[in-house]
């Protein structure tokens, strides 16, 4: 009798994080919200939060298409040229 043993070792990745500034006085951060139920509302709050506690000067938030695709690429470029640092939320 032959056993076969159908687990594996778990692929291990690095993961290159995007740097990241030292602090966020000053800086425009630009919110990210995938269209499910209160990711608005969440990112609202986070982004009172990063202005009144972490000094950030201003917040915009974007509305994805939908939850299951990426950020449309308008988005993206007027982040590039409008933002300093972004954040993407979720809700559900």
């Amino acid at each position: 009798m032959e056993i076969l043993d159908p687990t594996t070792e778990a692929a291990t990745q690095s993961i290159a994080y995007a740097p990241r500034p030292g602090t966020l006085e000053g800086k425009r951060v630009g919110l990210i919200e995938n269209t499910k139920f209160n990711s608005d509302r969440l990112l609202a709050k986070i982004g009172d939060i990063l202005k009144t506690e972490y000094g950030a000067a201003e917040t915009r938030m974007w509305r994805k298409h939908n939850s299951s695709v990426p950020a449309h690429a308008e988005i993206i470029q007027e982040l590039k040229q409008t933002c300093d640092v972004m954040v993407a939320g979720i809700g559900d």
